[in-house]
């Protein structure tokens, strides 16, 4: 875990630098990478769209032949609240409660807006390999939260703020429905105020995410958990390298002499 974690180090300060030196930034990679967080964080919730159909219906609003309306409306909605992540993490200001419910509301915004924003009010649980795991029940959220919204507001925007922000999310459920893509949305704020790229949870990635949150759960450590999401933010990283030294500025030949040189004064 320490070589990743530097590695990680090492590629940031290197991205960091290219971000000076490309004027604008990487602002259609930042798009692409938006459209890949919403199918992903979807996918993984059990959304049947594919990450070609999730891009048409959010850039041409096509709607895709077999494929419930609920699912585009989900697709339409995450998009929305990443694009709100972004706009929110330009603001140096602490994170509040009611931004975590604002990234709520905005996820269940058309696909279910009864809920979109508010507290569960109903018990929530999950069936897990040692049995079913309970959530905190409705009448302890609004304290939970009170407690982890002071917490973030107060954190550094740190890698391990990021991930612990997701566990603790997860583990108190606020949310009837939501949870899981409103805590990756969360991760991925305090990252990108960090000065890092978002990172997306693939489908490939949902058994071993799934195996670490609920490891974490049971009380046995997110050793797993952190690994995963290191793992990704280092791929990520090295994506968002490429794109930015292929946004650098072509150099003018007309600032070279003969045979390369720098011309004579």
């Amino acid at each position: 875990m320490e070589n990743l974690i530097a590695a990680i180090a090492t590629k940031k300060a290197e991205l960091d630098a290219l971000r000076v030196r490309v004027p604008g930034g990487t602002t259609n990679f930042d798009h692409s990478q938006d459209l890949e967080l919403t199918y992903t964080s979807n996918a993984i919730e059990g959304n049947t769209l594919t990450a070609v159909e999730t891009t048409m219906v959010i850039e041409h609003g096509i709607t895709v032949a077999g494929k419930p309306l609920r699912d585009h409306l989900e697709a339409i909605d995450h998009f929305d609240a990443i694009r709100y992540v972004r706009d929110l993490a330009r603001q140096p200001v602490p994170l509040t409660e009611m931004d975590v419910r604002s990234l709520h509301r905005l996820v269940m915004l058309r696909s279910d807006p009864d809920i979109a924003g508010r507290y569960a009010n109903q018990g929530r649980y999950v069936l897990t390999d040692t049995g079913r795991h309970s959530f905190p029940s409705p009448a302890e959220i609004p304290a939970l939260m009170g407690d982890c919204a002071s917490w973030l507001g107060t954190a550094s925007d740190t890698t391990e703020t990021a991930f612990t922000a997701h566990l603790r999310l997860v583990e108190i459920h606020p949310f009837n429905d939501g949870n899981g893509r409103t805590a990756r949305l969360l991760m991925n704020l305090v990252l990108i105020r960090g000065g890092y790229p978002p990172i997306a949870v693939r489908p490939e990635d949902r058994a071993g995410y799934i195996a670490a949150l609920q490891q974490a759960q049971d009380g046995n450590g997110a050793t797993a958990f952190d690994r995963l999401l290191y793992e990704r933010l280092d791929a990520t990283l090295g994506e968002y390298l490429t794109a930015s030294r292929e946004a650098l500025p072509t150099p003018n030949p007309s600032s070279r002499g003969t045979y390369g040189n720098p011309p004579e004064p």
